[in-house]
């Protein structure tokens, strides 16, 4: 595992109080109800984000918190304010973080025979099981250099996309995904990434991709081809509570569950 590197868009010179607003009026709440959340008043919110008033670093830190800003997003409020960054961003290689990275990677390999990985905030994988490795199998070698990315794995024409019988739901699922994540993370190569993958052409459906008459799954699956065998996921993405580093916070670990029991008795027929 390698330390991710997710960079943002966040311009210090504009000031805290430019950037407080934007936050604000993303999250669609007032100076009112802001000022209530963080203890303070809205006379003193609206001096902040005009610049009359320099906000401590502890309410710096309180506004953010109760916007929810990503921690990344965090530290470029601090920067902004004139303020040192609250967070590290401890590369994930590091004996600081030996715990983490033992701890994902035992978690996903306790996870065998069913995939999982684990992806840095613009779903730069970082470590996959060979659960992971199988649904491969045939992908474009140029798409497996490093780093793999897993949206390009499993959206481009040379990918996985071909293969994945129900491509048109599990696309759209995945855009508007990112979608989400852009809005909140205010991220340049997550951008970059979307505008990228969304350009790429959709594969035609071959004959019985798209299931006739509605399937009783109980989330979305990723319906795909492995040797003639259709196999039925549903995912699941799991992240750290409360992260106080910036590497642990974009940390995502994701996880396939077997979505009917052809696909568990075929994942353990074939990784025992």
């Amino acid at each position: 595992m390698t330390a991710p590197v997710s960079g943002t868009s966040s311009a210090t010179d504009r000031g805290v109080g430019p950037l407080l607003r934007a936050w604000r009026e993303r999250r669609r709440v007032s100076q009112l109800e802001l000022a209530l959340r963080a203890d303070s008043s809205a006379r003193h919110i609206s001096f902040v984000e005009t610049g009359r008033s320099r906000p401590s670093e502890e309410m710096v830190l309180r506004l953010a918190e109760h916007l929810d800003v990503p921690v990344r997003e965090r530290n470029a409020l601090l920067l902004a304010a004139g303020y040192a960054p609250h967070y590290p961003e401890t590369p994930l290689d590091a004996p600081a973080l030996d715990a983490v990275r033992e701890g994902v990677e035992r978690l996903i390999k306790g996870y065998e025979p069913y995939p999982a990985l684990v992806v840095d905030g613009t779903y730069r994988v970082l470590a996959a099981n060979r659960g992971i490795t199988m649904l491969l199998d045939g992908v474009a070698e140029h798409l497996l250099a490093p780093p793999l990315n897993a949206i390009r794995l499993t959206l481009h024409p040379e990918g996985l996309a071909p293969r994945i019988r129900n491509l048109r739901e599990w696309r759209g699922h995945l855009l508007e995904q990112m979608e989400r994540q852009i809005a909140l993370h205010r991220s340049q190569p997550l951008r970059d990434l979307y505008d990228e993958v969304a350009a790429y052409p959709v594969p035609r459906a071959a004959p019985g991709d798209e299931p006739e008459e509605p399937v009783p799954y109980f989330a979305l699956p990723l319906r795909i081809r492995h040797e003639g065998h259709t196999l039925s996921f549903v995912s699941s993405i799991s992240t750290f509570n409360t992260p106080m580093d910036v590497t642990v916070a974009e940390l995502a670990i994701e996880t396939l569950l077997p979505a009917d029991p052809a696909t568990v008795k075929y994942l353990h027929s074939l990784l025992p």
